[in-house]
């Protein structure tokens, strides 16, 4: 709920803002919303793209065209990604955090963010190629799995724990 001035109310970490300390804006929900989905979502293309809709030419295997826009529209919105995860730490995770809700969904989803963050920079710039195709296998597994693990974040049943009390510094004297 915005104040007189039409603004954001802002919070401390571990007090609540309406709704709960984790609640946000519905235009900034749906962004972040959107930059993952399509994260994933050119991230499954790719695969379908590379693996399923190659074509043989005279010379061997050969790539559908749409290949490499699919990949260069997923690295994209991988930095987008890059920008949401730190838009997500310093707005949702440090206001969620004292309440101790779904935190270990939390931990899992952003561990996940992680690593698919390090294998996709991994994928771009590693030369070995075992270590290329190793490394692949656990980008796409854990990129395919994101969707079932931020569901399991959203969904998750709320504990009932009490928020452990935030320490305040005084208040400067006038």
């Amino acid at each position: 709920m915005r104040d007189d001035l039409g603004r954001w109310p802002v919070t401390v970490p571990g007090e609540s803002a309406p709704g709960g300390p984790a609640a946000w804006p519905r235009g900034r929900r749906l962004g972040v919303y959107a930059v993952a989905a399509g994260l994933w979502l050119s991230g499954v293309a790719w695969l379908v793209f590379h693996y399923f809709l190659g074509t043989e030419g005279p010379f061997g295997a050969r790539p559908h065209p749409l290949e490499p826009w699919w990949l260069a529209l997923h690295g994209a919105l991988a930095f987008a990604s890059l920008w949401t995860l730190g838009l997500v730490w310093g707005v949702h995770v440090v206001h969620a955090w004292p309440t101790r809700r779904k935190r270990w969904s939390g931990i899992l989803l952003l561990a996940g963010a992680g690593l698919l963050v390090g294998s996709g920079y991994l994928l771009y710039y590693a030369g070995d190629d075992a270590l290329r195709t190793d490394v692949a296998l656990v980008h796409w597994i854990l990129g395919l799995a994101c969707p079932a693990l931020f569901l399991a974040h959203r969904f998750a049943r709320r504990a009932a724990v009490e928020p452990r009390p935030v320490a305040r510094l005084a208040e400067p004297a006038r």
